[in-house]
């Protein structure tokens, strides 16, 4: 609950920034849950720490699940329809022709051992209630592990309670944040006093240790329960907890300044998480300027409502209860809708800038900064096309993104935004013809063409209405190249004159593509010269731009057809330096290509373990079956002999582990291992390196070996640190399991200070 993060490209499990406190019977229980279950949910109220307990348990039974634990993370998320798209980006899944995203989500996790964490479902309960149980049933070595304010109702389904802390270990997590904020020892009693206030809940705690900064304890109780007997009438009588929380954090916005309270309510418009220069400009406005946005920004960290997070401490977040009460009080303001369009302004020029200096050396920074906030660009894009007259402004939004959503292997996402914007948009006007185009696009990189076959046309036609002769060249340029798939040879002199208008254009991201793209044409229809011509035309336009993605498509491509006609060495050049463009801006699908090439070349010399996890790897991200690459009959022909030889090779046991080996690394270690010519990816070759106690234990439980080591007792540490002995023995537990050794004993040689 004490920390802030937004979705991991991967799903990586966050690092814990403060010390886990309690627990160990619900810990207890998960673990049991997922040995009898294959579905538990957390249930709890807001601010009682589901998240972290999930995460704790999710870390803890990391090694159960040999295909790894996934985070998907939804408080963000708030059209169902995404929830598919959100986790195969989680999983790193490509796009693939003819098969939705949740079937190619199913089919990627039938075979594979692997635990899911769902965070935050309530808001989404059905959906994701359906979700489970799709790929519960279809996928029988997955394991869900969900956190809801209300059960998800799944066959099959264990619930675990979450309740607020015992009040032992609620005095523990008080002492322990109040440390972080003052020197002052706490009162035992007076914490006991305010631990059972406020009931035991870890949020209401933690925004009561931070007024320590400002007042004693002993001052910081009093007012707390004169509070609270107002609200009871006098009565020293409990409110519900519910009540509790809500009045802790009024509390806690009582105590904000003015601009403080605004900023608060005004910050609760971001979906993920946010930096200064966005909160400057979508919260400045009316009773609050730019200036004083970084003050009250000051104010708010300092009181634990905002957090700051990020490998520089350079963003931030509300957690989702506090951003909740923000939203009301926005809702009161009557500020909502102001504060909203500004939100949208502000990403709107996000998009407008990825867009503007695609070709440029700004392009892998942008590619960062649309990825860091995906969140709120969904969020700015759910607005636009609710509001009235914004839904043209939502689909140019979406259709500019179009580089994105082919990178991050969202393509059905990038779809569903414009097709979404296109409801409400006019007939004839120029955002229109964009999306239609857009979407003609993505159903190509898809390998759908049916649909490209459609809105090409309609992109065209509504091009020609509405005056947008560029969007005209494109369309008969693709319709033209489609038309040459299907037979009609004629058509290329129609590909070569739009070729020669987009050139005349100079629309550099243009140009790439259809050169790029122009190459693979005419690979597939056997002209390998004019698709090497294609190709080298392409790379010296883009060549110094700062462009990585169609720069790396272009290499990919010409590699492929340079493998294809017998130059390898020239291929592996030019695939090398593809991967390198394609895992730059993390364009999997590109870098799947690569790898798949690089492939072909390592079994031709011998090398059959590289070649089967370059395949594995390959094949993970890209798969051939729909795409459009797959028309390559050539291709097709080399990448089936080469399955077939290095399985021979291995036999069917080693083929199986590496090709396993391979669809589990990410870009970035296929990318060192084919930097350095490797035959064995480096995380393969030697086993790792074992953690020190610093590496794996937390800062309390660091404090309570090194009291172990010198000697003491259980209740003796329990003393000198102030806390219970029973969450010393839970201290000591973890320890002796984290370092994997059997008796205290032997935590002196092992655990220091």
């Amino acid at each position: 609950m004490t920390f802030g993060f937004g979705q991991r490209r991967g799903g990586q499990l966050p690092v814990e920034l403060t010390s886990f406190v309690g627990r160990s019977d619900e810990l207890a229980l998960i673990g049991d849950g997922l040995e009898r279950s294959r579905l538990v949910t957390l249930v709890g109220p807001g601010g009682v720490g589901k998240s972290r307990t999930a995460l704790r348990a999710a870390g803890s039974m990391a090694d159960r699940f040999t295909d790894g634990v996934r985070l998907v993370e939804l408080s963000a998320l708030h059209d169902p329809e995404l929830i598919p798209a959100t986790l195969a980006g989680v999983l790193e899944l490509p796009e693939q022709s003819g098969i939705s995203v949740l079937d190619a989500v199913v089919e990627h996790l039938r075979d594979r051992r692997t635990l899911l964490v769902l965070d935050t479902c309530e808001h989404l309960v059905d959906a994701c209630a359906m979700l489970c149980d799709i790929l519960l049933r279809e996928a029988a070595g997955l394991s869900v592990l969900a956190t809801s304010r209300q059960p998800l109702d799944v066959p099959g389904e264990r619930c675990v309670p979450i309740a607020p802390l015992p009040r032992e270990d609620a005095v523990d997590l008080f002492t322990q944040r109040a440390a972080e904020v003052t020197a002052t020892t706490a009162d035992r009693e007076q914490t006991l006093a305010l631990a059972e206030r406020l009931d035991g809940i870890p949020l209401a705690l933690e925004l009561a240790a931070v007024r320590l900064r400002a007042v004693p304890l002993v001052e910081l109780v009093a007012r707390l329960d004169r509070r609270f007997e107002v609200l009871t009438g006098g009565r020293r009588t409990s409110l519900t907890r519910h009540q509790t929380l809500r009045t802790a954090i009024d509390w806690s916005h009582d105590l904000c300044t003015p601009q403080e309270r605004l900023l608060w309510a005004r910050l609760s418009v971001f979906a993920g998480s946010f930096r200064l220069s966005a909160a400057e400009q979508v919260c400045a406005g009316e009773g609050l300027t730019a200036e004083e946005v970084v003050e009250a920004l000051i104010g708010l960290v300092d009181k634990s409502v905002v957090r700051r997070i990020g490998e520089d401490g350079g963003r931030y977040r509300l957690l989702d209860t506090i951003r909740e009460y923000g939203a009301g009080r926005l809702a009161e303001s009557g500020d909502a809708e102001a504060v909203r369009r500004r939100h949208f302004a502000f990403y709107d020029a996000l998009v407008g800038r990825f867009w503007d200096e695609f070709t440029t050396p700004a392009q892998v920074e942008l590619y960062r900064a649309v990825r860091e906030d995906v969140a709120d660009v969904r969020a700015a894009l759910e607005y636009g096309c609710g509001a009235g007259g914004r839904a043209a402004e939502a689909v140019w939004m979406a259709a500019r993104l179009g580089g994105y959503w082919r990178s991050a292997g969202a393509l059905s996402e990038g779809r569903y935004w414009i097709d979404k914007g296109l409801d409400r948009t006019p007939p004839d006007c120029a955002e229109r013809a964009w999306g239609l185009l857009m979407t003609g696009a993505m159903s190509v990189w898809s390998g759908d063409l049916e649909t490209a076959l459609e809105r090409f046309p309609q992109a065209r036609e509504v091009a020609r209405s509405a005056g947008e002769h560029f969007v005209v060249t494109l369309a008969e340029a693709y319709l033209a190249a489609l038309s040459a798939l299907a037979g009609d040879t004629g058509a290329l002199v129609a590909f070569e004159e739009a070729r020669i208008r987009i050139i005349g254009s100079g629309d550099l991201m243009t140009i790439g593509v259809v050169h790029y793209e122009g190459a693979l044409l005419l690979g597939v229809l056997g002209d390998t010269e004019g698709a090497l011509r294609l190709a080298e035309e392409g790379l010296a336009f883009l060549e110094g731009t700062g462009d990585r993605q169609l720069y790396g498509a272009t290499l990919t491509a010409q590699g492929v057809v340079l493998a294809l006609a017998g130059r390898h060495e020239e291929s592996v050049t030019q695939l090398r330096r593809g991967l390198e463009a394609a895992v730059e801006i993390g364009e999997v699908l590109v870098a799947g290509l690569a790898c798949m090439a690089l492939a072909w070349d390592a079994a031709r010399d011998g090398r059959h373990v590289r070649a089967c996890w370059l395949l594995g790897y390959g094949e993970a991200a890209r798969r051939l079956s729909g795409d459009p690459v797959a028309l390559l009959p050539r291709l097709l022909e080399e990448q089936e002999a080469v399955q077939k030889a290095v399985r021979s090779a291995l036999g069917a046991a080693d083929h199986d582990r590496w090709r396993g080996v391979g669809a589990r690394l990410s870009a970035g270690e296929v990318l060192d291992a084919v930097r350095a010519d490797l035959d064995v990816p480096r995380s393969e070759a030697r086993p790792p390196a074992p953690r020190s106690a610093n590496d794996v234990l937390t800062r309390r439980e660091r404090e309570v070996a090194a009291l172990v080591a010198q000697g003491l007792s259980n209740r003796e540490i329990a003393e000198r640190l102030v806390i219970s002995k029973r969450t010393v023995d839970a201290h000591v537990e973890h320890i002796l399991a984290k370092l994997g050794i059997g008796s205290r004993t032997q935590i002196p040689a092992v655990a220091g200070p």
